[in-house]
C-alpha cells in the first residue's frame, strides 16, 4: 500500500504579516483585497452556521450552492488578474448567477406579506444567523466597492453580493413566517 504524504495545515509563510494573492503576488495581510476576501469567507462560514439551524432541504440546497460560488469570489478577490474559465478551477462570475438570486428573491417574497415598516432582524435560530449573514454581506459588499476604486473588480460580484443581501433578508422572512414567528415592526420612539 502506498503511503500518502500528509500535507500540513501552517506554512509559516503569513507569520509576518504577509500572504500571497491566487498567482503569487505578496501582499500585507491588510491589504483591502485580502479585507475582501476574508469578509466573503466569513459570510461564507456565517451561512454554513445558518444552513445548521434550517429544515427545509430546498433552502439548505440554495445557500449551499451560494457558498460554493462564495468561494469563486474569494478567488476572483484574492487575484489581480482576470479570472478565465478553468483558470486553476476558477472561473470569473458572470451575470446569470445574480439572474438566479432575483429568480430566488421572487419565489420566496411572493409568498410573503408586503412590508410596510422596517421590521426587527430576529425570529428563529435560523432567521436571525441569515439576518447575521445579511449584515456581513453588505459589509463584504462596502469592502469590495473599496477594492473597486483602488483596482479592477469584475462589476458582476458587486452586483451578486446586493442580490445576495436581498434574498438573505427575504428567506430570513420566510423561515420565521413557516416557523409561525411574527416579525417585530421597528417602533420610532
Amino acid at each position: 500500500m502506498e503511503k500518502v504524504k500528509r500535507i500540513t495545515i501552517y506554512t509559516r509563510r503569513g507569520d509576518t504579516g504577509e500572504t500571497s494573492l491566487i498567482f503569487g503576488t505578496k501582499v500585507s495581510k491588510d491589504h483591502p483585497r485580502i479585507k475582501a476576501a476574508g469578509s466573503i469567507d466569513e459570510l461564507n462560514a456565517t451561512l454554513g452556521t445558518a444552513t445548521s439551524f434550517i429544515k427545509e432541504p430546498r433552502i439548505v440546497k440554495i445557500l449551499e450552492s451560494i457558498q460554493n460560488e462564495l468561494f469563486n469570489i474569494g478567488a476572483e478577490i484574492a487575484s489581480q488578474q482576470k479570472l478565465m474559465k478553468n483558470t486553476k478551477g476558477f472561473y470569473q462570475l458572470d451575470r446569470l448567477k445574480i439572474d438566479d438570486l432575483e429568480l430566488k428573491i421572487d419565489q420566496y417574497d411572493s409568498k410573503l406579506p408586503p412590508l410596510r415598516t422596517f421590521i426587527l432582524p430576529s425570529g428563529t435560530n435560523a432567521a436571525a444567523l441569515l439576518h447575521l449573514a445579511r449584515t456581513v454581506c453588505r459589509r463584504a459588499e462596502r469592502e469590495i466597492v473599496t477594492l473597486s476604486k483602488n483596482g479592477q473588480v469584475n462589476p458582476n460580484i458587486l452586483a451578486y453580493l446586493n442580490r445576495l443581501s436581498d434574498l438573505l433578508f427575504v428567506l430570513a422572512r420566510y423561515i420565521n413566517r413557516r416557523s409561525g414567528r411574527k416579525e417585530i415592526p421597528w417602533q420610532k420612539y
